[in-house]
């Protein structure tokens, strides 16, 4: 099993935040509706933590043992650099599934058990992004399942499981959501295309190249304030401070048009990441309050 330092290396930095603010979004409409339970929320939170830490050791070793992380930019993966054997990554990986298919299932218990096929998808989707034969990731469609999964599912999912019904206002909260999930996948994927060319690993990046992937992350910044005053206008208005996420988004945008390349792009996986948490508190409250 993978070590206390080794859990911390392969978390990445950006997993509490992408973690937290679909569950954060999610609860927000939840509360708006006067159907807040916590005990609900806390049980997604969970499954979404445990399912962002599955994900990241999943692609660790996926990309370990095809040798694409031989030679990268980014932060330190374990098998790429040796410091955990794949055998170990591989089970933290499937520890970390176990742990958020628990949670699920006692979400379903309480919910409703067709709950159970969503979450069984969500874990085949988050395996297949590298960890098949045919990865997806490898395939330019690694943004799409992030948004559909780390976006719309999470997020409509949350409030889902407290309210029961199909709220409008998750869907676009989602949207917001799922946008900067993306960015920050984008992004990710802007600072290795040198790399991922060279190792045949086909992403988006890769295959629309630098310019379009620097216009394509603004594009879904701009997406994410669409959706902040979408939420509002179905809410409070008082949502819109939301809108704050342009604080580090905007910084972060003007690194990636201004043409940052390499380890330069680092610190906008940080800040996309600080944006959408801010994204979703600073939604969440506001409709908190108002309930």
């Amino acid at each position: 099993m993978a070590s206390a330092s080794d859990w911390v290396a392969g978390a990445r930095p950006r997993t509490l935040p992408a973690a937290v603010s679909p569950v954060l979004a999610g609860t927000g409409v939840a509360a708006y509706v006067d159907a807040w339970v916590w005990e609900k929320a806390l049980l997604a939170l969970v499954v979404s933590l445990a399912l962002q830490v599955a994900v990241n050791y999943a692609n660790d070793y996926s990309d370990g043992v095809r040798g694409t992380d031989d030679v990268r930019v980014g932060p330190m993966r374990l098998v790429g650099s040796g410091a955990a054997s794949p055998s170990a990554v591989k089970r933290a990986a499937f520890l970390a599934f176990g742990v958020a298919g628990v949670a699920g299932i006692v979400l379903a218990a309480t919910t409703a058990w067709w709950l159970v096929a969503v979450g069984l998808v969500c874990v085949l989707a988050a395996w297949g992004y590298t960890g098949t034969s045919r990865p997806y990731g490898y395939l330019g469609l690694g943004e799409v399942m992030v948004f559909v999964f780390f976006g719309l599912v999470a997020v409509v999912g949350t409030t889902y499981v407290q309210t029961e019904t199909w709220e409008p206002a998750a869907l676009l909260a989602a949207v917001g959501i799922g946008a900067l999930a993306c960015a920050i996948l984008v992004a990710n994927n802007l600072r290795d295309i040198p790399t991922d060319t060279v190792a045949g690993k086909r992403t988006l990046a890769v295959r629309i190249g630098d310019r379009g992937t620097r216009l394509l992350y603004a594009a879904l910044v701009a997406v994410a304030a669409l959706a902040v005053v979408g939420v509002a206008a179905l809410t409070t208005w008082w949502a819109l401070a939301g809108l704050l996420f342009l604080v580090p988004g905007l910084a972060a945008t003007r690194t990636v048009l201004g043409g940052a390349a390499g380890p330069a792009l680092i610190p906008v996986l940080q800040r996309t990441g600080a944006a959408e948490l801010v994204w979703a508190v600073f939604v969440a409250v506001p409709l908190l309050l108002a309930a």
